[in-house]
């Protein structure tokens, strides 16, 4: 199992400069947790920058990967994290699901450089 990132979804959704790389690591959804704050992530800015129904195709692929909410144990792990790391929330978030499911994060998101477990 792994997590992707909110920017990674992005950059396959919205065929960025990294799509391809990306890929590789969202063809086979039964092995993807996603967080529900990356649900949120993805919909807003495929909404805000295409349109509502390209938001809920992206959204629909994501839903056939194992959808994590947001626990209490997870948001107290997310809050240590943010301490420890001066992560943004939802980045401590995403990293602490990652952390609690004991998967690797791939993602291009600068927050996550250095930390372990990630792909970038």
């Amino acid at each position: 199992m792994l997590l992707v990132d909110s920017s990674g979804w992005i950059e396959f959704f919205t065929a960025g400069t990294l799509a391809g790389e990306y890929s590789k690591y969202v063809k086979d959804p039964a092995k993807i947790i996603t967080p529900t704050i990356v649900l949120y992530e993805v919909y807003k800015k495929i909404k805000r920058e295409r349109s509502e129904e390209d938001a809920l195709l992206a959204v629909s692929l994501i839903n056939k990967t194992s959808i994590v909410p947001l626990s209490e144990s997870i948001a107290l792990l997310a809050a240590d994290v943010s301490l420890r790391h001066s992560l943004p929330m939802a980045d401590a978030v995403v990293y602490a699901t990652a952390l609690e499911e004991d998967c690797d994060i791939v993602t291009s998101d600068a927050h996550f450089n250095g930390l372990d477990r990630v792909v970038f």
